[in-house]
């Protein structure tokens, strides 16, 4: 059986980035991360930050030093969640939000990684998570 159990994100502060993305997303850090590693868990996936000696970071979109991966998080509220993401010290790249409201907007967190907000048209939000149309 294979089971996705971390997302492991490279970064030079470990407890930094993952402060960072603890107030983005309202979940703790978890217990006993250190300046080597830091998680976050989100059910049995735990978005994980790791201690890298000479870390380069992405430079979004520029393809000498590529993202090599981002993270979307889908928003009821695209205006207030960017208010927010920036005072924790993300930085908009680039905006893909249409004329309805509806689309992306591009960021970088506080070291370069990019991540994204996006609003979907129909999304529907329960207790579950996400309902696509």
């Amino acid at each position: 059986m294979l089971r996705l159990t971390d997302f492991i994100i490279d970064c030079p502060d470990t407890r930094e980035l993952a402060s960072f993305y603890s107030e983005v997303t309202g979940r703790p850090v978890n217990k006993g991360s250190d300046e080597d590693w830091a998680g976050i868990a989100f059910g049995e996936v735990e978005l994980a930050f790791i201690r890298v000696d000479d870390y380069r970071a992405p430079l979004w979109p520029d393809g000498e030093h590529p993202k090599q991966f981002h993270l979307d998080f889908e928003v009821d509220d695209i205006e207030a969640e960017e208010r927010r993401v920036l005072a924790l010290g993300a930085t908009l790249r680039q905006d893909f939000i249409g004329p309805e409201g509806y689309g992306w907007r591009v960021y970088t967190d506080p070291i370069g990684h990019p991540f994204c907000l996006c609003r979907n048209k129909g999304v529907v939000w329960t207790d579950e998570g996400p309902t696509w149309p």
